[in-house]
């Protein structure tokens, strides 16, 4: 037999046997299977949202953009308001730099100092989306705080306005919670007092030295600019005269709240009487050598011991003094604290 004729012969059995293996023949399709937990058919589900559409209403360039450009003039983004001489430290850094706040946010507390501190951004208060609704900001912290000067009470600003409360707190406690029933109180430190910026303890009305005097202190969590304003409202309001990203207080919220068309926040005169109020308070402490600095070099308190009373009076005077609203965060508590001092100090 040649050779051509095998070769043809094998041909024609490996396509006989290929054509018998794909020809194998399938019996009818089975019934649906049953989809829900109880042997029914489920239901269809609505049709979600378009994620992309949720995201855009922040995400959307134009708006990073704008936002960005109100960021830029906030005293947040600048790295020498703060973090060049605190953001490395470690019992700092957790407001005072970026990596600090955001180590505080995960682990609560910040782990050591930081090599290389830089000054907040976005990320530093935001944080992963929870639900992805266009009400979530995914801030990192917006839960109530325990204040550092006292872990047993409770500063609460309302939903996202406490994520300021975290670091716009007193550092320290007033002296006569510290040294309760004493009369004299001694200053170890020129640096002494309740820290730059405790704004959530004046806007709801806890912890500075409530010396009793002819004025009624307000009851705590009652102030107005609490109940029917908040941080985010006043600051933050649409952005045009202040507010936004800026965090400058927005003058339109403001005057739209109070009804009227001002300029300024002086409204009644208010910031001006409490403005005579912190320099009264001033002089009677220079005058009892409480305090010592001028004008161009700040003010700070003596080292010494002093009588408790008087003690009480600076560590108001300086906390009002570095809330820098002239009242306006809380005009009744502020009144209240500053007429008793004054008084206790006659």
């Amino acid at each position: 037999m040649k050779y051509s004729s095998v070769l043809k012969i094998m041909i024609i059995g490996f396509i006989c046997a290929f054509l018998a293996s794909s020809c194998t023949k399938e019996g009818p399709m089975g019934p649906a299977g049953m989809n829900g937990s109880d042997g029914t058919n489920g239901n269809d589900g609505k049709d979600g949202a378009d994620g992309n559409v949720s995201c855009l209403v922040c995400h959307e360039s134009s708006n990073m953009d704008a936002i960005q450009a109100e960021f830029s003039m906030s005293v947040h983004s600048a790295g020498l308001n703060a973090v060049d001489y605190a953001g490395g430290r470690a019992g700092c850094a957790s407001c005072h730099s970026h990596e600090g706040f955001v180590q505080f946010a995960e682990f609560g507390e910040v782990l050591g100092d930081i090599t290389n501190p830089t000054a907040w951004k976005c990320n530093t208060c935001h944080g992963l989306h929870e639900t992805f609704e266009t009400k979530d900001y995914a801030l990192r912290l917006a839960d109530p705080i325990n204040p550092i000067y006292d872990a047993t009470t409770t500063i609460d600003l309302l939903g996202n306005s406490n994520i300021c409360a975290n670091c716009h707190q007193s550092r320290r406690a007033e002296p006569n919670l510290t040294n309760p029933g004493e009369e004299t109180f001694k200053i170890t430190s020129p640096y002494y007092g309740p820290h730059h910026g405790a704004q959530a303890n004046v806007v709801a009305g806890v912890g500075f030295a409530e010396i009793q005097g002819s004025v009624t202190y307000p009851e705590a969590g009652r102030s107005i600019h609490l109940n029917q304003a908040s941080c985010i409202g006043c600051h933050m309001g649409e952005y045009g005269n202040g507010g936004g990203h800026t965090w400058i207080p927005n003058q339109d919220a403001c005057n739209t709240c109070h009804g009227v068309t001002e300029d300024n926040f002086n409204y009644g005169g208010m910031q001006s009487n409490i403005h005579a109020k912190l320099e009264d308070l001033k002089a009677r402490l220079l005058e009892l050598g409480v305090i010592e600095g001028d004008e161009e070099h700040g003010y700070h308190p003596v080292v010494g011991t002093f009588p408790m009373v008087q003690v009480r009076a600076f560590f108001n005077w300086m906390g009002l003094e570095e809330d820098r609203s002239l009242g306006v965060h809380n005009p009744k508590y502020f009144n209240a604290l500053l007429i008793n001092s004054l008084e206790a100090l006659e």
